[in-house]
């Protein structure tokens, strides 16, 4: 007779998870479809010819400047956002700045683990809810925006540029108050890497090639990580 947290566990993987991944993929293939519409219409209707080279090179410059993150992010939000939130991320985006510390914070309510089929859940409903807050309050901000921009001092309008770093900044302390062993491997990573490309270090690898600092902070703290919890220190 299975325990009742096997009964879950069978029940997450057998029932649940294949309808999210069911579901995942077709809404997934049917937003990609619906993103060429307009491009389709436009070149069928007005009878322009698609500029096949022009679109590869466009392409090219965009993969090479951000390709590694369509790699690196999956892999390190999966933890946090599990495979709906995953799924969910990839129609919704703001993916970092948004979804993702709407899941922690949901977690952390709900006093579930990361990586577990309850934090999976809860994860889901956290991405789910900033999703549909998010769409009204974007809507309203791009029609008043320019006009509430209008009155804003200087001052204010300065520190914006200072609202993502702070919310990074936020989310990383977050992750270290339960995870304090990871943290200087994180932060040395990090902070090293960042200033080796601000000195032109990886120059060679393109001219913007912030991506490694992503690259090497995310494996880099994995791979620490699976290290200490072989050793039993973690």
């Amino acid at each position: 007779m299975l325990k009742p947290e096997e009964v879950r566990e069978d029940i997450y993987q057998n029932s649940y998870l294949k309808g999210i991944h069911k579901s995942g993929k077709i809404g997934n293939y049917i937003c990609v479809v619906f993103c060429f519409i307009p491009a389709i219409l436009v070149a069928l209707v007005y009878g322009i010819e698609i500029p096949w080279a022009a679109v590869l090179t466009g392409w090219l410059s965009i993969a090479s400047a951000i390709g590694v993150v369509w790699f690196v992010e999956p892999i390190s939000n999966f933890p946090i956002v599990g495979s709906a939130g995953t799924y969910i991320n990839v129609v919704a985006g703001n993916t970092s700045n948004m979804r993702v510390p709407c899941a922690v914070m949901a977690q952390k309510e709900a006093g579930v683990e990361q990586g577990t089929p309850e934090g999976s859940i809860i994860s889901t409903l956290g991405i789910c809810t900033s999703v549909f807050v998010n769409v009204p309050v974007l809507a309203v901000g791009a029609i008043l925006s320019s006009v509430i921009m209008s009155y804003l001092p200087q001052g204010v309008l300065d520190a914006f540029n200072y609202l993502l770093p702070a919310l990074f900044g936020a989310v990383f302390v977050q992750f270290a108050m339960t995870k304090p062993k990871i943290v200087p491997v994180a932060l040395l990573l990090g902070i090293s890497f960042c200033f080796m490309v601000k000195k032109g270090v990886f120059s060679f690898l393109g001219p913007n090639p912030s991506y490694v600092t992503s690259l090497v902070g995310t494996f880099g703290t994995i791979a620490f990580a699976l290290w200490m919890y072989k050793k039993g220190k973690i």
